[in-house]
């Protein structure tokens, strides 16, 4: 028995690791007054396409209650369908301060290139960046800027719940809510500097200036990361948000939802190649299998009791996320995450939306290349 229990213990303290950080970031958000802390926002929005619920998302980011900022929507070219949406927008809220910024600048990533010529434009001191489909509630400005009143706070990123609207994309929401988060409170929990999501990234524009700018990122596929990355390197520090966003998945095939997560394991590899290596004792999954194989039927029950009581924790408390009532398919998630874990290691093509992108180790794009011209 006791072989048992050092063969399962990682596994198990990492779970409880994640409840306890779960608690912690619950106690941070019963707590967290947000102070009179209010400079000039602008927020930086690159678009492309018509994301789910994207009118939401949009009519979400002109709502807020704060007292000055404004919304800088970026499209490659006016032909975008985004681009309609966004003058639809300007024309029901004419009062709203929204502009459209056409064009962008050279960068392998073309999300960067957008905010490259987003940045010429933006006026105020301190700028948000979140992707296109995020939705969000009046008080979401003032919730993830006030926090950079503190000089060591460099970047403040948000948790998000994911909503779906396929059998394929609410298997992936479940994912987020039971998996990744609880990774990226026990990242918090213990630590970690360097962290940032999509979902939202908060920081001075005097400090990506001195951190070399959107430019520094222009040729990475985890643009958001290598911001975050940066942005630490000053000395400072990520904070995850006590806010949540909400973002929308538009992924309608198990194929899709593959190539997704399978990019993203990828670009965790490249990013950070130590932490995804040890990422199988998160799979708590994994262990619990081969525990039950083994006939470890105390390490098994402990396995299974933590990594779902993890996973609630995430999902009902910390994102308030639909997928709470499914948290007991965590450890089956777990088995399907570490089949990606495995397949990471298999190459370093990427799917990204019409594109097909070859990296580097570092996480690099090397080459690009729409799927229409390879089909053909």
């Amino acid at each position: 028995m006791r072989l048992f229990w050092l063969i399962f213990a990682p596994a198990i303290a990492y779970q409880l690791l994640a409840i306890v950080a779960g608690l912690r970031h619950l106690t941070r958000w019963a707590t967290y007054r947000p102070s009179n802390f209010r400079p000039g926002v602008s927020v930086l929005k690159p678009v492309r396409g018509m994301d789910p619920n994207i009118r939401e998302a949009f009519a979400s980011q002109i709502a807020q209650q704060y007292p000055e900022f404004e919304i800088l929507f970026g499209v490659r070219d006016e032909s975008d369908p985004a681009a309609a949406e966004i003058h639809r927008l300007r024309a029901a809220h004419p009062e709203a301060p929204v502009r459209l910024i056409t064009g962008a600048d050279a960068a392998a990533n073309g999300k960067v290139g957008v905010l490259m010529r987003l940045s010429e434009h933006a006026r105020y001191p301190v700028w948000v960046v979140n992707d296109s489909d995020i939705k969000v509630t009046p008080e979401y400005l003032t919730q993830v800027v006030s926090p950079l009143e503190h000089s060591s706070i460099g970047v403040v990123t948000c948790p998000y719940r994911a909503m779906a609207h396929t059998a394929p994309a609410a298997w992936e929401s479940l994912g987020i809510a039971t998996d990744f988060i609880p990774s990226a409170l026990v990242a918090q929990l213990l630590g970690v500097r360097e962290f940032g999501f999509g979902s939202t990234l908060a920081f001075r524009a005097a400090d990506l200036v001195r951190a070399g700018g959107f430019r520094s990122v222009a040729a990475y596929i985890a643009d958001d990361y290598q911001l975050a990355k940066r942005l630490t390197s000053l000395g400072k520090r990520a904070l995850l948000s006590t806010y949540t966003v909400e973002t929308s998945l538009g992924q309608d095939s198990w194929s899709g939802v593959w190539m997704h997560q399978l990019r993203w394991a990828r670009t965790i590899r490249a990013s950070k190649p130590g932490g995804h290596a040890g990422l199988p004792i998160a799979h708590a999954g994994v262990w619990l299998l081969l525990a039950l194989t083994m006939g470890a039927w105390v390490p098994a029950a402990v396995l299974a009791a933590t990594r779902m009581l993890a996973a609630f924790i995430a999902s009902a408390f910390v994102t308030r996320s639909r997928m709470a009532a499914f948290c007991w398919l965590a450890p089956a998630w777990d088995l399907y995450s570490f089949a990606v874990w495995a397949a990471s290691y298999a190459g370093w093509e990427v799917r990204w939306r019409d594109s097909i992108m070859v990296l580097d180790a570092q996480g690099r794009i090397q080459s690009c290349s729409q799927i229409e011209q390879q089909n053909g």
